[in-house]
């Protein structure tokens, strides 16, 4: 399926010649049709010579509306461009060709409207020159024209297939298996609720399918979908897709939002970009200078970051950083526009290198302009090291839908560079490889950064708290600031090759040892002789604290000295099994016990004999049944 939009100078007959070719006349508000002024995109279809159906967009020309046509012109496969026989070039007609340059929109027929309205043939061939000097060196330089008459139907059948030829050299939208769709209308329809339409690219919808709303983040449900106004179950990249959304009220989504998937895209308001600027804009472009971006059908404030250099001249080439009011919907790759807020002008455009940039980059870093290059011209292992190496630790398919690049690309470079040992497979295995996997991957120099980090955060750990067993994992984890899956995945490995060692919620590095100085051994073998003295009434929790301290009394029921039975009471371990052992054969041979039993055999308190029994209970071992317990098993 595919697209074409029109472009050119006001009142050159775009539209005429729209319904001239379709029989639908594209202008669909009142004031359009009174002023005879596309002020808005208008939409049509047509069927080619081959049988092929085409989408249509229609733009306005006038430089009053050149924003609206930015809008509509981005997500086309070819260019109807137009130009009246009668007036010839024109000012829009320099501008709209300088845009789809920029958006490098390659496959175009140019139609000489109009022709009836001229009579000397001189003049035709004069406009035809002309023509071809402005588009010399544009994506439009080898682009056929065609002399038309949209009002006496000539040349319409030459014009069609000039079109099918054009479409013939295009090659299909790719189904990448994350659609997009930018949005460049929304209304309401009484009985269906919210529709949206579009420029479907990158997958496929389907009619049941949940789609998110971004940058807002709303969720919805795909109810039907139209293609040229007929229903289908399915559509394809590069079609004219309506779509209707239940879920979401039309109140909540403008032109610009682009409905996807659920987690296939998130939205950025930093992007990298290299960038040209036309030579006949007004000034520089200055750092810091305010700029608008359009992308896809979105229109957002922001500012322009020069990179590498003072300012660009007009005609000069560089790398941007936009700071952008509002977040959008981009992926590497895709075309963009910039114009000047105020007095409105058309600065120039490029290619998005990098949607998600770290952080603000510093303006004159070599390493900062080495990395954008990569990732602009780089080969496909150079352009998937650059993402790993930003993002860390991910998901294939996250690497996948950054690099943007082709399936076959993506799979083929993951090999050569796991092959080589530059980038590592973390979680997965090497036969299940491929670009939709969720396998964890990293570059090796990021995998062994994090690994010394690691055990150098359960060392550090070990040198302040030198009486604990070990860190507890989720410390670890909150120290080294990664993400559930990375870690489990980090801490198996390092078990694995031995550099930690794994207690229940503790790690450890493997030579560590709880060791008493010669004074915490002291007060250790003092505390464990009050205990010896009195097995069964020793000192409670708080006591063993206060005498010893927090620190080396943990290390006591770490090392298992102790066992500690509630809050408020503790016994030597021995002790412990000794009690437990007889409560056992109590049980066994009278069936039942009670505090007052335990109490009295051990020649204890109460509050010992509650603590203890209360334990075994929440261990499982007994029952309480009323006053007495009985055993579980």
């Amino acid at each position: 399926m595919r697209v074409i939009g029109t472009a050119g100078h006001v009142d050159h007959g775009k539209s005429t010649l729209v319904e001239a070719l379709t029989g639908i006349h594209p202008d669909r508000l009142k004031e359009e049709r009174e002023r005879e002024m596309t002020i808005d995109l208008g939409f049509a279809w047509l069927t080619l010579l081959n049988g092929e159906e085409v989408g249509i967009v229609d733009v306005p020309g006038h430089r009053d509306f050149i924003e609206n046509m930015l809008a509509g012109v981005g997500g086309i496969d070819a260019t109807l461009f137009v130009v009246a026989a009668d007036e010839g070039v024109m000012p829009q007609t320099r501008e709209h060709l300088a845009i789809l340059d920029l958006l490098q929109i390659k496959g175009g027929v140019v139609a000489l409207t109009k022709i009836d309205l001229v009579d000397d043939a001189e003049w035709l061939s004069l406009v035809e020159d002309d023509l071809r000097q402005i588009l010399a060196g544009t994506v439009l330089a080898s682009a056929p024209i065609v002399r038309v008459s949209a009002r006496k139907r000539q040349g319409l059948d030459q014009l069609l297939q000039a079109i099918t030829a054009c479409l013939a050299e295009r090659p299909s939208r790719p189904e990448l298996g994350r659609p997009r769709l930018p949005v460049d209308r929304v209304f309401t329809i009484a009985g269906f609720g919210t529709v949206v339409t579009g420029t479907l690219s990158d997958g496929s919808f389907h009619v049941g399918d949940e789609v998110e709303v971004l940058p807002q983040g709303l969720k919805g449900r795909i109810r039907g979908l139209q293609t040229h106004k007929r229903k289908t179950d399915v559509a394809v990249p590069g079609s004219r897709t309506a779509v209707n959304i239940s879920g979401v009220s039309v109140g909540q989504i403008r032109r610009g939002d682009v409905i996807a998937h659920p987690g296939d895209y998130r939205a950025t308001d930093r992007l990298d970009v290299r960038f040209r600027l036309l030579p006949e804009v007004s000034f520089p472009l200055r750092h810091n200078n305010q700029v608008k971006l359009f992308i896809g059908a979105a229109e957002v404030m922001g500012r322009a970051r020069v990179l590498g250099v003072d300012e660009l001249k007009p005609g000069e080439e560089g790398w941007l950083q936009l700071e952008l009011s509002q977040k959008v919907v981009a992926v590497r790759g895709d075309r963009y526009i910039l114009r000047r807020p105020s007095p409105g002008e058309t600065l120039g455009g490029g290619e998005i290198v990098d949607p998600y940039p770290p952080r603000r980059h510093k303006r004159f870093a070599r390493e900062t302009v080495a990395r954008l290059v990569t990732l602009a011209q780089g080969q496909p292992t150079d352009v998937l090291l650059q993402v790993l190496q930003e993002l860390g630790a991910v998901p294939l398919k996250e690497v996948f839908t950054r690099s943007n690049l082709e399936v076959s690309s993506v799979e083929a470079a993951l090999g050569e560079l796991l092959q080589s040992g530059q980038i590592l497979l973390i979680e997965g295995n090497l036969y299940s490889i491929s670009a939709y996997s969720e396998n964890l991957v990293s570059t090796k120099d990021y995998w062994e950064k994090l690994v010394t980090r690691a055990v150098e955060e359960v060392g550090q750990y070990h040198n302040a708290y030198p009486l604990r067993r070990g860190m507890p994992r989720e410390e670890l984890k909150s120290r080294l600031k990664i993400a559930p899956r990375l870690f489990n995945a980090l801490v198996s490995r390092l078990v694995e090759n031995g550099r930690l060692k794994e207690s229940g919620p503790l790690v450890c590095l493997p030579a560590h040892e709880i060791r008493f100085t010669p004074q915490q051994r002291q007060a250790v073998e003092a505390l464990l002789t009050r205990f010896s003295y009195a097995e069964f009434t020793p000192p409670t929790v708080k006591e063993c604290q206060v005498e010893i301290g927090d620190e080396l009394y943990g290390a006591l029921l770490d090392l298992g000295y102790l066992v500690q039975v509630s809050p408020e009471v503790v016994f030597k371990r021995e002790t412990y099994i000794h009690v437990v052992d007889e409560i056992k054969r109590l049980l066994a041979s009278q069936g039942t016990i009670t505090a007052a039993q335990v109490r009295d055999h051990f020649n204890t308190s109460r509050r010992y004999a509650l603590a203890l029994l209360e334990h075994l209970d929440a261990i499982g071992m007994t029952l309480r049944e009323g006053d007495v317990r009985k055993l579980r098993f």
